[in-house]
């Protein structure tokens, strides 16, 4: 058991979008067990807007990645070697993290026990992910929960959604400005369909999201909204083309991944695949529809959204 209360954390999710965002619960977890130790959070330079949207997050960390100069991997270095870290949580672990941290001496270095990589950790817990028994969230929490465990911190706090919060004034203004521009009467559900998987998995077919609007727009409530990314445009173009004197318009993504999370919160529900934008959605707490694929390290309980289960609907072949 480590004997003091660690003062600075680094917790490391640096791989994609909706995996970032499924560890939210964690931050929460440990801010809320820990509300006087400094949080940082280790991530790409893509999900680094919704890390520092996270009101758990004391500090981002941006790393450079696999392919980065000597340069930019030894300033990196110094940059983590400056913090003096108290304890490092990688809820995905590589080798060239691993071997990073131990570099460091960081005391306590805790990661699950897969791969080589968990040579470079002092701290190890078995929890074979693969087979999609839990929530990918659960897993995560799981390693916060041995954490706090190991520093003899009892914590019975269940963290919960909505994991991202913008100010409400300002969502609605957006949602107001929305409106107007797309001319959507203010009293319409806005249905947000995001057909773009950002290649992160499989998903429906643009001409199935098409059907799917089609029948969604013959409801007069409801106002299509086709989103999409950057690369995507082309792609939820083509579903509009489909949508002949349906209510729908198509909102291109282009001002950052903020300001789409921002719309994201003013969205009535959100339908996509199992995608970063579905997780971000479910951090937000808004009602989500995913398709998920029937692979077994895939399944729609491992990467359920966090919305609250009166606000997730899932299916999967």
């Amino acid at each position: 058991m480590a004997s003091v209360i660690p003062t600075k954390i680094l917790v490391i999710r640096n791989d994609k979008l909706g995996d970032f965002t499924l560890s939210l619960p964690t931050f929460a977890l440990l801010k809320q067990c820990l509300p006087a130790t400094s949080l940082h959070a280790l991530v790409p330079e893509y999900t680094r807007p919704v890390a520092e949207a996270c009101p758990y997050i004391d500090k981002v960390v941006t790393d450079p990645g696999q392919t980065a100069t000597r340069h930019e991997k030894l300033q990196f270095y110094r940059t983590l070697k400056h913090q003096q870290y108290t304890a490092a949580l990688t809820l995905y672990s590589t080798t060239r993290i691993g071997l990073l941290l131990a570099r460091l001496r960081i005391p306590v270095r805790i990661a699950p026990a897969t791969k080589i990589a968990q040579l470079f950790y002092n701290h190890r817990i078995s929890q074979r992910r693969s087979q999609s028994i839990k929530p990918e969230y659960v897993y995560n929490l799981e390693l916060a929960l041995y954490l706090l465990k190991l520093y003899g911190i009892d914590c019975n706090v269940e963290p919960q959604p909505p994991y991202l919060q913008f100010d409400s004034n300002d969502i609605n203004q957006l949602r107001s400005t929305f409106c107007t521009q797309f001319h959507i009467q203010p009293n319409q559900l806005l249905v947000f369909i995001h057909p773009g998987s950002g290649g992160s998995a499989n998903n429906l077919s643009p001409d199935q999201y098409a059907m799917l609007a089609n029948g969604l727009a013959h409801n007069k409530q409801h106002h299509i909204v086709i989103s999409a990314g950057p690369g995507e445009y082309e792609m939820a173009h083509k579903i509009s083309a489909q949508l002949p004197g349906n209510n729908h318009c198509v909102y291109e993504s282009k001002n950052g991944l903020e300001q789409f999370a921002r719309h994201i919160a003013f969205a009535d529900l959100f339908i996509s695949g199992s995608t970063g934008p579905l997780h971000v959605a479910g951090a937000l707490n808004r009602p989500t529809v995913g398709f998920y694929t029937n692979r077994q390290s895939a399944t729609s309980l491992r990467w359920q959204t966090l919305s609250t289960d009166d606000r997730r609907l899932a299916f999967s072949p």
